[in-house]
């Protein structure tokens, strides 16, 4: 790719990622990506944690934007703005890539509007559960583009894990908007990973849903789960994994108040079945 191909790419990604905010600024703030031209915007749900959002374009006008759908398992927020003629991405294959390939990543870290980084793909896991690459992320950088070098947007950035940027591959974008509901047992929280000693990993839970199985379960905002069925995360996938795995119930345990204490609670997923009279 020349200088000039290049440029026009970051131009054109720039141009379709935003900036968006809790009303009021309560919650931080985040990125996003217009992915339709008349104004649906994919975002991570732990950006996207009210029904209403602000969302401000590139151009710099702002706009009063709703909450579409939101899956906390997968990480993924639809928004909808009132516009039209908007400059949308255009989404890649996740599938396609491969390991040593250019990627570029655009958001607004730390207030600095449309920062633009750039690295190499690192990893693809089994089942394309995330898109890890070399890129340099901040906060403010969750719910942008993550896309390869002719600006297809192969996923959206969400998180920092051992140094690495990890996204949700742009086909489990596509397969979040085809269906826009949450499959499986759920705990009905917005998680945040996080690191703990050695190479094992907490879940800060931003948001408990109301009626949800974890607010059943006295879960706060604030905690941090350690251990699912008694196992410690050893990977960002180990808590998905223990709730598709899970009967009626799944033990956690997790940190809470000055996280030197360690409490367990049973989470109750499905209800139980009548017993045969």
């Amino acid at each position: 790719m020349t200088t000039q191909g290049f440029g026009e790419v970051a131009e054109q990604l720039r141009r379709s990622t935003v900036h968006v905010q809790s009303p009021g600024g309560r919650q931080g703030s985040g990125s996003g990506v217009i992915w339709s031209k008349d104004g649906v915007i994919i975002t991570n749900a732990h950006v996207a944690r009210d029904t209403r959002a602000k969302v401000a374009l590139w151009d710099g006008s702002a706009h009063d934007a709703t909450l579409l759908s939101r899956d906390t398992r997968r990480d993924l927020a639809s928004l909808k703005i009132d516009a039209s003629g908007l400059p949308a991405v255009t989404p890649g294959d996740s599938s396609a890539l491969r390991i040593g390939e250019l990627v570029i990543a655009v958001g607004n870290p730390l207030g600095f509007i449309g920062a633009l980084t750039t690295g190499v793909v690192h990893s693809l896991p089994n089942r394309q559960r995330w898109v890890a690459a070399d890129v340099r992320l901040a906060p403010g950088n969750s719910g942008g583009p993550l896309a390869d070098a002719q600006g297809r947007v192969i996923g959206i950035n969400t998180m920092i894990a051992g140094g690495l940027a990890l996204a949700v591959p742009s086909n489990a974008v596509g397969e979040f908007l085809g269906r826009n509901v949450e499959q499986g047992p759920a705990l009905g929280v917005t998680l945040q990973p996080v690191p703990l000693q050695g190479n094992a990993f907490g879940f800060l839970l931003l948001k408990v849903d109301p009626g949800s199985a974890a607010e059943a379960a006295s879960l706060m905002i604030g905690d941090v789960l350690i251990r699912a069925g008694g196992r410690p995360f050893a990977s960002l996938d180990d808590l998905h994994s223990a709730l598709d795995s899970a009967g009626e119930a799944l033990d956690l345990q997790f940190l809470r108040g000055d996280r030197r204490s360690t409490r367990a609670t049973a989470v109750r997923l499905r209800a139980r079945k009548p017993e045969a009279a």
